[in-house]
């Protein structure tokens, strides 16, 4: 086809401002490490052979050529550096939305982390936010992507300066795959010298598995393509053979990240089944990793050759682990629904999740050694194992942190129950959306009173493991909010001597002035500072039906029960009312509202709150 029947055909795109504002950031704030663009061109043509090698498994007709390779071509002459692979190639609208679009992480949230970030350590944003193939622009006034999807006959070139739009127009490529022409801009001349290319290879993908080839061009005018990296898979390599930066590099490829590795594994076993593993715990939580899949990504290899990163090798409480797992003992061509079934699989999985959760176990011991920081960027999918994994619930309970009323500091359940009062015979814990909002609720005042020290869990899936769990060292786990009764077995080391109110009218009152709203009214002692607070009496907690309401699952109606503090000079107020013989009905539901804002429920009627709290404010001062 013609350049001119191109250009006809070309359609044009304009990037959404999100994309144009993304594409800006890059270019101009990472500016200062320009030569990253290399490493996500190549990783990102490495990711795209290893698919076309495992979809030609199954499928002949994608079958790689055997000298499949990544191609760097620099021309000093053009101003141009072209780099190509025989990968599994993309088709028009793949292009259009792989290159066109922006990953879910935003670039809101791109520019804010870009802000406070330190100048030296912007650059390793790339990684965070994946948004590797845009680094390009950092070099290039603009970019061509011609790429033929394995298994079809048309190309299409997909074209942009970075400025606003893009372009896409149909293309020739004689085989499948992708190249990318990066049209080089005046400053970055650097990057068309061979031994500059040639020294970034070294540094960013040695350990790539694909031949990574170099065209050099010789003083008589000639060009030969020079081999740029080793090729080498690290993992088979021995232990003392790899340097901490050659594994860290590793990490980098393999996680599309940046940061160092919180611990390295590398082992081989040996045995009924065989494998050699190489996994990382990372260091630092990717931007959007609670936005992710819930699966594991660990790589399978058979024999050194890619086979998925679906095998779900680690529970998904693990999914945080990156790295490879490399074995012999299946076939090269097996599908999905085989690794699901396979025996061998299965032993691999248990052995190597046995591996890592000794290494967390172990980590854990040393709080010092940055565990802490660790549990702080993934202990909320650590604590899903909690809930979901029978075989190693009690071990994860072991090593888990948690914030509690005792300080600052993460505890964890052996610190809490070394340090129960006399005559305690239970773990306390209140769950809640906000660790600031738990601190302050009134559901607290009472256990602090006594110097009961209670758990404060404020992620999601604090609101369901506590119950599979249970118990921990035959210690129950109790929820504050049906703990009620406990608070009587201990004596307040509070010095207040104020005397309570005879409320044995004003309950009733309350209770006929409220009605269905609330499924009963009591006194209590857990209250020294509030003068109300609602729980609920069985079932899940407020938390627990908030949490459900948010996920979309029924929740019916369920009544609180108000709790009234007699010592509170309102509540004593308003019992002198009752025993008057006068009317409290307009302060029932003001009290009532004001204990669902403590606790962080949706009011019915904020409205008519407001409307209420203003007449009442208007009136006579109470008492």
């Amino acid at each position: 086809m013609s350049e001119t029947n191109n250009q006809q055909a070309a359609e044009k795109h304009e990037f959404s401002a999100e994309v144009g504002r993304l594409l800006d950031l890059v270019v101009h704030a990472l500016y200062s490490d320009r030569e990253i663009f290399l490493r996500e061109l190549v990783a990102n043509a490495a990711d795209a052979t290893d698919k076309r090698r495992f979809e030609a498994l199954t499928d002949s007709a994608v079958a790689l050529p055997e000298n499949a390779s990544i191609r760097i071509n620099p021309d000093k002459s053009q101003k141009e550096l072209t780099i190509s692979d025989d990968g599994v190639g993309m088709t028009h609208d793949e292009l259009a939305q792989n290159l066109g679009t922006i990953a879910r992480s935003g670039t809101r949230a791109f520019g804010e982390k870009l802000n406070s970030a330190k100048p030296e350590d912007r650059p390793n944003l790339i990684g965070q936010f994946g948004v590797g193939f845009y680094a390009a622009f950092m070099v290039a006034d603009r970019v061509e992507v011609t790429s033929r999807k394995a298994g079809s006959d048309q190309a299409w070139t997909w074209s942009s300066d970075g400025k606003g739009a893009f372009t896409l127009s149909p293309a020739s490529r004689s085989t499948p795959g992708t190249d990318i022409v990066l049209h080089m801009k005046d400053d970055a001349d650097e990057f068309l010298d061979s031994w500059r290319l040639k020294s970034i290879i070294r540094k960013w993908a040695d350990h790539i598995s694909w031949p990574i080839t170099l065209r050099e061009t010789k003083e008589d005018g000639t060009t030969e393509d020079q081999a740029a990296n080793e090729g080498t898979a690290l993992w088979s390599k021995p232990k003392s053979d790899i340097t901490p930066e050659q594994y860290a590099e590793f990490y980098r490829h393999i996680a599309h990240a940046f940061d160092e590795p919180y611990a390295t594994l590398h082992w081989r076993a040996e045995g009924v089944t065989e494998f050699t593993a190489l996994l990382f715990l990372p260091s630092a939580r990717p931007f959007d990793f609670m936005e992710q899949s819930r699966e594991s990504r660990i790589h399978l290899h058979v024999r050194r050759m890619f086979i998925t990163d679906e095998a779900e090798l680690v529970p998904n409480w693990m999914r945080f682990v990156q790295g490879v797992v490399d074995t012999e003992d299946l076939p090269l061509n097996v599908s999905r629904e085989m690794l699901q079934a396979t025996p061998v699989l299965a032993r691999i999985r248990k052995a190597v999740t046995k591996r890592v959760l000794t290494e967390i176990r172990n980590r854990a011991k040393d709080a010092e050694g940055g565990f802490n920081t660790f549990w702080e960027n993934f202990g909320a999918v650590i604590k899903e194992g909690l809930w979901e994994d029978a075989e190693h619930r009690t071990e994860i309970a072991g090593f888990a942190r948690f914030h509690s009323t005792q300080g600052d500091d993460l505890v964890t359940l052996d610190d809490y129950i070394a340090r129960m009062k006399d005559g305690q015979d239970a773990i306390y814990y209140l769950t809640g959306d906000n660790l600031d909002a738990l601190k302050s609720s009134a559901q607290l005042e009472g256990f602090r009173a006594r110097g009961l020290e209670v758990l404060l869990l404020s992620d999601p899936v604090d609101g369901f493991w506590p119950e599979r769990l249970s118990s921990y060292q035959d210690k129950p786990l109790r929820s504050v909010a049906h703990s009620h009764g406990d608070l009587e077995k201990f004596e307040s080391t509070d010095a207040d001597t104020t005397e309570a109110a005879d409320v044995e009218k004003l309950v009733p009152a309350l209770k006929d002035a409220l009605g269905e709203q609330v499924k009963d009214v009591r006194s209590t002692v857990r209250l020294t500072g509030s003068a109300v607070v609602i729980t609920s009496d069985g079932g899940p907690d407020l938390s627990m039906q908030r949490l459900m309401r948010r996920s979309g699952q029924a929740m019916p109606a369920m009544p609180p029960i108000l709790e009234i503090n007699p010592k509170h000079p309102l509540i004593k107020a308003l019992a002198e009312r009752v025993a008057k013989g006068e009317s409290i009905t307009a302060y029932a539901s003001v009290l009532l509202d004001l204990a669902r804002v403590q606790e962080g429920e949706p009011l019915p009627d904020p409205t008519g709150f407001g409307r209420s709290l203003a007449t009442l404010l208007a009136g006579p001062a109470v008492g």
